[in-house]
């Protein structure tokens, strides 16, 4: 094989699997681990987080990645005709990477995601990932075939996957034995629960947001496949309706949460969320009113997008302030 056809090839398979949502993954793992994780342990005299040790958290890590990267390839995979019609500029499955190749990377990311997991449980000790993991994999499968096409069940399914993201550090560190009989680590898990739901949260709603709006843009082809999504059923008025009163939940909740951070005296970080976070979802809200066509509906999940970015980076302030 010709450098420059490997080249291709190589490209061409980093855009199937989305390489900058998995550094997304790796951002959002680090910074709960390093901003919230260990300095809660250390608050509380402990040297290291209770399970979750370094080399457990890169694995942890591993799997995140390897599990996500196979939820895309076969996303693509029963995909191929809804995106012939909505993006066909952008078709890698069968126009660049054989089917077979793509359902072989699939099975073989699939596999070796669960292989770290299984690692991660060894290491800790904690078997609670483990099947939760797996969970994560047949439910993007059947995202990918059944659910996608379904009325809101798909977007809940990925808005969960995408908290899920969080949520597993806090999983990973769970002794449900030492939780009922250890008081100092049941204050630190606490501390770190809360944060994880926090921030699970965020990721949740502004996760469910943007999947609507992607079902928006996405609509020609999605009616042409029988598909059931809710700009389908309900229009897309009415899903424009959804949207904002979910986008409106998240501002008064990001809101209120400025509010406490502001009577505790942190007002670098409540200065950064309303900045980075309120202001952009109000644009988001404002253009969403006026959006018709698929390009308008891109560019809303675009921004959304860079929302998620700058509300996670917003953890790098708890490292001052636990």
């Amino acid at each position: 094989m010709r450098i420059d056809s490997l080249m291709k090839l190589i490209k061409a398979f980093l855009r199937l699997i989305r390489w900058p949502n998995l550094v997304f993954i790796v951002l959002t793992q680090l910074l709960f681990y390093y901003c919230i994780v260990l300095p809660t342990y250390g608050s509380h005299g402990f040297d290291h987080a209770w399970f979750l040790s370094w080399k457990a958290f890169r694995w942890l890590v591993a799997s995140s990645v390897l599990i996500a990267a196979a939820g895309y390839i076969i996303n693509d995979y029963f995909d191929l005709n809804i995106d012939q019609v909505n993006k066909p500029d952008a078709i890698i499955v069968q126009k660049i990477i054989k089917r077979r190749w793509a359902i072989f990377w699939h099975l073989s990311l699939s596999m070796a995601g669960l292989l770290c997991t299984l690692n991660v449980c060894r290491l800790t000790g904690n078997w609670l990932v483990a099947p939760l993991n797996l969970l994560c994999v047949l439910l993007l499968w059947f995202y990918s075939t059944t659910f996608k096409k379904k009325f809101l069940i798909g977007n809940a399914i990925i808005a969960l996957l995408t908290a899920w993201v969080v949520l597993v550090l806090y999983t990973a560190d769970l002794d449900v034995i030492a939780l009922t009989r250890d008081a100092p680590y049941r204050q630190v898990l606490n501390k770190i629960f809360k944060a994880a739901m926090l921030y699970g949260g965020f990721a949740f709603i502004i996760s469910l947001i943007r999947e609507v709006v992607k079902d928006m843009e996405d609509i020609a082809g999605d009616e042409k496949y029988g598909c059931r999504t809710m700009p389908i059923v309900w229009g897309i008025p009415a899903s424009k309706v959804f949207t904002a009163v979910w986008l409106i939940v998240l501002i008064v909740a990001v809101l209120v949460l400025q509010v406490y951070a502001l009577l505790l005296g942190r007002f670098a970080a409540a200065a950064y969320c309303i900045a980075t976070v309120v202001l952009p979802l109000l644009m988001v809200l404002r253009k969403l009113y006026t959006a018709a066509t698929p390009v308008q509906f891109h560019t809303i999940s675009t921004w959304i997008k860079l929302v998620m970015l700058t509300g996670i980076l917003s953890l790098l302030f708890f490292k001052f302030h636990i």
